[in-house]
């Protein structure tokens, strides 16, 4: 950020002095008339001038300066408006509702319209709804195209249903948006899963992914191979090549080098996908956790028997394999007051509780008590070879009486301690919660855990040091964090409580993670 100060002025004004000026659409002058800029005039947020000058992008207070020439807003007028772009089931039902959630918050009145082939426009009013404070439109595209309204300039928040990848990172980089992977520029605003569905009275209720994985290849074509009766398996799945289809492909199909098979069926709405597996008793489809209320979830399991069905507390967690993190972008330069404020929103109280109402999964905390763990330390017990012995079990356990589970969880990137992305948006969140006092007076308990894979006491040390990497992440985040309210002990116990089978890589990630919990 640029502010007006005299030495920088001084030195835009005698660098312009030599190389003359050109025509320009505004030009912003101090108060006193000493020193001036001149260029394009790319953005007004009520309070800093963006301008495309010969030196670069300046972002100017406006407090500082007089404006003149043909571009200059009128002030008494001011309207702020900034777009969202991105995949259409974020910003077909919740973008809206915490729109809608953050007017009634903040005391707008609200008129909403249809824009025929692009998406939505809020209008905000003042409380006495004659004067427009404000635009906000959603433009109802796909994460790809997000990403790409934003480097074209005709978005500021992209809305995506997965990470910013390394082409999009480099092209944002390039267009001075800043770096899209960096803490400021993201953050998961709410979960969502991917589930497979059947038709009420199904007797299947549990698939592995690789089972999943053969269904949708048209290797596995009957329902009797499957413990089913003995008829033909029907096929139901959204748009293939965008929102969740296209998530489905990429992270149950292309791992198992699975293609998708002709026979499938097709449907352009979830809900529409939803409601024709319910009229099919064959059929299977794969919807998402916030729209599978007319048909039956099946449960995901593993070749080792273990299980996670989807919850609510389970996708928190990011321990249910096929979640789905939301993700809001955000470019490096100074968004409009009101868009700041709908940010601050978003991470409230009042937005989580619109996040479930509208079927999503939220990002409030929520602390699990031992007894309501389900069958994780059977699982633990079951799982515990040679290199677990009982000892480090009960270890584990007495560390664990008394507390509760926050589900807020850090995975990593395998045999490090770097996190994932999801994971970093969770520092910001337990940050922020910290510097709230949400947990003064209590202690904190960072526990680390591996997957299975290598020697056992090397997994337990790499455990110890994921803890302690994700505590001095979450302190490094902080600013005004009074360390004496909250007792924090760090620990590990490598291989010794998984959540899924080792046999898989998502099974592998699962079990590589630092929990949190509190007494």
């Amino acid at each position: 950020m640029i502010f007006l100060r005299a030495a920088i002025f001084a030195a835009l004004f005698l660098f312009a002095a030599q190389t003359g000026a050109r025509a320009n659409d505004v030009t912003l002058t101090s108060r006193d008339g000493s020193l001036e800029i001149s260029g394009m005039l790319l953005g007004f947020d009520g309070e800093f001038y963006r301008v495309d000058t010969e030196f670069g992008i300046l972002t100017v207070d406006g407090s500082g300066v007089n404006c003149e020439g043909p571009a200059c807003p009128t002030l008494g007028t001011y309207v702020a408006r900034f777009t969202l772009s991105g995949a259409r089931s974020m910003g077909e039902v919740l973008l809206p509702a915490m729109i809608e959630g953050f007017a009634l918050n903040s005391g707008y009145a609200l008129v909403r319209e249809q824009l025929p082939g692009i998406g939505l426009v809020y209008r905000l009013y003042d409380k006495s709804g004659g004067t427009q404070a404000g635009e906000i439109t959603i433009r109802l595209t796909s994460s790809a195209e997000g990403f790409a309204d934003l480097l074209s300039e005709q978005a500021d928040i992209v809305l995506s249903l997965r990470q910013v990848s390394s082409r999009e990172r480099n092209l944002a980089r390039d267009a001075g948006l800043g770096d899209l992977r960096g803490l400021r520029q993201f953050r998961v605003i709410a979960r969502d899963a991917l589930v497979p569905i059947v038709a009420p009275g199904n007797p299947v209720r549990r698939l592995t992914l690789a089972q999943l994985a053969d269904i949708y290849a048209g290797r596995i074509t009957r329902w009797s191979e499957l413990g089913g009766e003995d008829a033909p398996i029907t096929l139901h799945l959204s748009d293939p090549e965008a929102g969740m289809g296209r998530l489905f492909i990429d992270q149950v199909l292309k791992p198992r080098g699975a293609r998708l098979a002709e026979t499938v069926l097709v449907h352009g709405s979830l809900r529409g996908l939803s409601e024709a597996v319910a009229d099919d008793p064959f059929g299977i489809g794969v919807s998402t956790f916030s729209r599978s209320r007319l048909s039956d979830v099946v449960t995901l399991t593993g070749a080792c028997s273990f299980e996670v069905a989807a919850s609510q507390a389970s996708i928190k967690a990011g321990d249910y394999p096929l979640t789905e993190p939301m993700y809001l972008y955000l470019p490096a330069r100074r968004l409009p007051k009101l868009a700041r404020d709908f940010l601050a929103y978003v991470r409230s109280g009042s937005a989580q509780l619109v996040t479930r109402r509208t079927g999503f999964v939220d990002q409030a905390f929520t602390e699990v008590p031992v007894d309501a763990q389900g069958t994780r330390f059977a699982n633990a017990i079951r799982a515990a070879g040679p290199e677990v012995s009982l000892e480090e079990l009960q270890r584990m356990m007495r560390l664990f009486v008394g507390k509760k589970r926050v589900t807020l969880t850090f995975r990593f990137v395998g045999g490090s301690t770097v996190l994932d992305a999801p994971s970093r948006a969770n520092v910001a969140l337990l940050a922020a919660a910290l510097e709230a006092g949400e947990f003064d007076g209590r202690r904190l308990s960072f526990v680390g855990f591996s997957d299975g894979e290598g020697p056992a006491e090397q997994n337990r040390i790499l455990s110890i040091r994921r803890a302690e990497a994700v505590l001095s992440a979450v302190l490094g985040e902080t600013e005004v964090f009074d360390g004496e309210n909250v007792a924090i002990i760090t620990d590990g116990f490598g291989e010794a409580l998984p959540m899924a089978c080792d046999d898989t890589g998502w099974g592998r990630n699962v079990n590589r993670r630092v929990e949190i919990w509190v007494d």
